[in-house]
């Protein structure tokens, strides 16, 4: 089965094409992306209607693109995936409108897809797959979550940020250290410059006793750091960028292991942006090397958002019974776009096998 899948949630455009096959493993044969960041750099952040309108350039070209990479036409597509949600409503619109309106063109079904469930399943297309049941630690933008994840549609939350997620904290730290749009990836390139013990920053609720996440107050600690330092912070600015960095890392890193002693489980996946980090990654593979654990990670060019993410998942869901490829004239090509849209709500009730 050939799944076209179209992702336009925030500011990348992504579209790619997977055979997820009746059954085994699926192959991504062709994907594209289009990558906002350098028209919102300019406003310091993504500007939602600028962003509606730079995907609906870019997703013809893309699918194009997309299929003679993978030496297809689009009439061998056999259904037609795009993002319903979370995201910017005026660009989830243009993948939903884009995909209805090429899936009604061909008489082939279409499929809204979970962002996160996306993101959740992307190591599926890595040279190192998983398998059912893992422990999931979803770090993409406003989203920190574990998840117990033992099937497609099966995942119960473990532990969730209750304010600022961990991307999140990246961005706005290094707003604060006027390191520019996207922050990121820009505090993690400087860190490697710097000494993460320099500073005593806090790691928030790292004791709590459960497996709920807090980034805001050391987003606070960083601007208070910030402002002692004064004229010295372009000096000192890798040092801070290192001790923040270590502070996130730290508390991702001792919550995903108390999620695994606490579940028993064996395996760890780590999905979304921030799963691209190298630190995070270097220090999540020491602490399951050391308890015997197996960790899988997407490829990097898998980490952010993309369109292949949506197709395998729209595929998963179709090999374990969860989507309905049949088309009804009057109602197939209707969409809604959810721009708030809880994980939870796609998950199968307690107790259902997939």
């Amino acid at each position: 089965m050939l799944i076209l899948g179209i992702e336009s949630s925030c500011d990348e455009t992504g579209v790619a094409l997977v055979d997820a096959g009746a059954a085994g493993t699926p192959r991504l044969l062709g994907h594209a992306l289009h990558s906002q960041i350098e028209m919102h750099q300019a406003y310091g952040g993504v500007v939602p209607e600028l962003a509606s309108r730079d995907h609906i350039r870019r997703v013809l070209p893309l699918t194009e693109a997309t299929l003679q990479q993978a030496g297809c036409t689009l009439q061998q597509v056999d259904a037609v995936a795009y993002t319903k949600g979370p995201g910017l409503a005026g660009a989830l619109l243009v993948g939903a409108g884009v995909a209805c309106a090429m899936a009604a063109a061909l008489g082939k079904p279409t499929l809204g897809i979970h962002h996160l469930e996306g993101h959740l399943l992307s190591p599926f297309l890595s040279a190192d797959p998983p398998e059912f049941p893992f422990v999931a630690l979803l770090v993409s933008g406003g989203h920190t979550q574990l998840m117990r994840v033992d099937g497609v549609g099966r995942y119960t939350l473990l532990g969730e940020t209750i304010d600022d997620a961990a991307g999140e904290a990246f961005d706005k730290s290094a707003k604060l250290m006027g390191l520019g749009y996207p922050g990121g990836p820009a505090l993690s390139r400087l860190a490697q410059r710097g000494d993460p013990a320099a500073f005593k920053l806090p790691r928030p609720l790292l004791h709590s006793g459960d497996l709920d996440f807090s980034f805001a107050g050391l987003k606070t600690a960083v601007l208070t750091q910030a402002k002692k330092l004064g004229d010295a912070l372009e000096a000192r600015k890798a040092d801070l960028a290192a001790s923040t960095q270590a502070a996130i890392v730290e508390v991702l890193v001792k919550k995903s292991m108390t999620a695994l002693k606490e579940t028993g489980l064996k395996r760890l996946v780590v999905a979304g942006g921030v799963g691209a980090n190298a630190q995070l990654r270097a220090d999540l593979n020491q602490a399951c090397a050391q308890r015997g654990v197996r960790v899988h990670y997407p490829e990097l060019h898998l980490c952010t958002d993309n369109g292949a993410m949506i197709a395998l998942a729209a595929g998963m869901r179709v090999q374990a019974g969860l989507a309905d490829l049949g088309i009804d004239p009057t109602t197939s090509y209707q969409f809604q776009v959810l721009p708030r849209w809880p994980l939870a709500d796609v998950a199968l009730p307690s107790g259902m096998a997939a």
